[in-house]
């Protein structure tokens, strides 16, 4: 027999004393390390943006890109950023509709998250362009200058539906920070810091009837945002499964991508709220059950995800198609870069069934490891996917194995240390738990102890 459930909140400290708790990250004085950590993912960042001002103003010929392995890094870097911003929408939209209380804690570490994977993410496809000046081209709208955006394609409906899902994503997020915005507001110590949050709360003042309108606000936003989480990933995965390549063209991408940018998604939520749970002492507030929970999504898409490789590999052979059966029983497995494949393999099929352990799911750093390996092994599968399907495709003369430049890799670093100095800032100067739905979850709980 399996034990009571952990708690989703420790104590009942005042609401006086849980806002100091709360708080306390953006008035205490900074650590010492914070300048040492800043100063190395600003120098991360800066590459970053200098090989990007390398590559517009050389050419993406700066990279490993061949043919026909064309799409390569910058499309596999793209994939993968945006799966990660997924759980996000999906902790802080479908948890808060299904009225899960254990979201309440990371919902707004979730989604900045989110923000911040999505921004990395629209940076890649414009590098890839070759000529970002012209990325207005890929909007589906109907242009003034008698060039119209093919409709049939997925890419114009690829850069809508992620431009969408940011765009509800961010208003969701910011929506959620106003009265936290205006607690900030009414406890700084300093003059510009109350202008600072005065501005971003909104005039808000707790009354009754702005509480009303929020509510009708946060909730549509939510009905809204729901959606997205299927269909961006659904979108981009058609990116791929409309073309005759072998090992795209399938009709399980969409719901398979879904699942993978889930996983991936809640993996990365695990392994920067562990640190940031030490770090801060917020164990009270975000507890082994929120943990527990997040670890048990893994899992389930995870064996999602596994099926779905099942699932891949038996219509490679059933199909019967000498191309296909080559590329899914061959190329991946023993050709160019199968390392990538068997990555993949041993990250997100293998890693996520130690979380069938309890002790795995409410440990923190051996959950935190494992949610590691499985953000290496999506990556990795997002590689297989482009790289391996394109290396050897129908044509034998023209395979060629692709090899990823040092700038390749040095964006995909530098993106790593962009995405990290924004958290961090976030972390810095943004409640990132949610001070006043944690204050109404506590009178729930304490009205429900009697």
């Amino acid at each position: 027999m399996s034990g009571p459930a952990e708690p989703v909140f420790i104590g009942r400290p005042g609401d006086a004393e849980l806002t100091d708790q709360l708080l306390s990250p953006i008035w205490l004085p900074k650590r010492k390390s914070w300048p040492l950590l800043m100063t190395l993912l600003g120098c991360g960042s800066l590459m970053f943006f200098s090989l990007m001002i390398w590559t517009f103003w050389t050419g993406i010929g700066l990279w490993g890109n061949n043919i026909p392995a064309a799409w390569a890094f910058a499309i596999v870097n793209f994939v993968w950023w945006i799966g990660i911003g997924h759980a996000g929408t999906f902790i802080s939209a479908i948890l808060l509709l299904f009225e899960q209380r254990w979201r309440t804690s990371i919902n707004r570490f979730a989604e900045a998250m989110t923000l911040f994977a999505v921004i990395q993410a629209g940076l890649f496809p414009l590098l890839h362009l070759g000529r970002a000046w012209f990325a207005y081209w890929l909007i589906p709208y109907p242009a003034t200058m008698k060039v119209w955006p093919n409709f049939k394609s997925a890419l114009p409906w690829d850069a809508a539906a992620v431009a969408t899902y940011f765009t509800v994503s961010l208003l969701f997020w910011y929506l959620g920070l106003v009265p936290d915005f205006a607690t900030l507001r009414d406890r700084a110590p300093k003059r510009r810091q109350r202008i600072v949050y005065g501005i971003l709360s909104l005039g808000w003042r707790g009354s009754a009837q702005h509480m009303r309108h929020y509510r009708v606000a946060y909730g549509l936003l939510a009905g809204i945002a729901t959606p997205l989480v299927l269909s961006v990933h659904s979108v981009v995965s058609c990116d791929f499964a409309i073309t005759i390549l072998p090992g795209w063209h399938s009709t399980i991408f969409p719901p398979y991508f879904v699942a993978g940018a889930i996983f991936s998604g809640f993996a990365m939520v695990v392994t920067l709220l562990v640190p940031a749970r030490r770090i801060f002492g917020l164990e009270n507030v975000i507890t082994k059950r929120h943990l527990d929970n997040l670890c048990k999504m893994i899992m389930v898409t995870g064996w999602i995800v596994l099926y779905s490789y099942v699932c891949e590999f038996f219509l490679g052979w059933y199909s019967g198609e000498p191309a296909e059966m080559h590329t899914m029983l061959h190329g991946l497995t023993e050709g160019p870069n199968c390392w990538a494949f068997w990555t993949t393999i041993f990250c997100n099929c293998v890693v996520p069934q130690f979380y069938w352990s309890k002790w795995c799911r409410v440990t923190p750093i051996a959950a935190w490891c494992l949610s590691i390996f499985i953000n290496i092994g999506m990556w990795a599968e997002r590689f297989s996917i482009i790289v391996l399907s394109l290396q050897q495709d129908y044509l034998p003369s023209s395979w060629h194995a692709y090899h990823p430049s040092p700038v390749d890799w040095g964006l995909l670093l530098g993106s790593m240390c962009f995405f990290l100095f924004l958290f961090v800032l976030f972390l810095r100067y943004i409640p990132f738990v949610p001070l006043w739905e944690l204050k109404e979850l506590k009178r729930k709980l304490l009205k429900e102890e009697g």
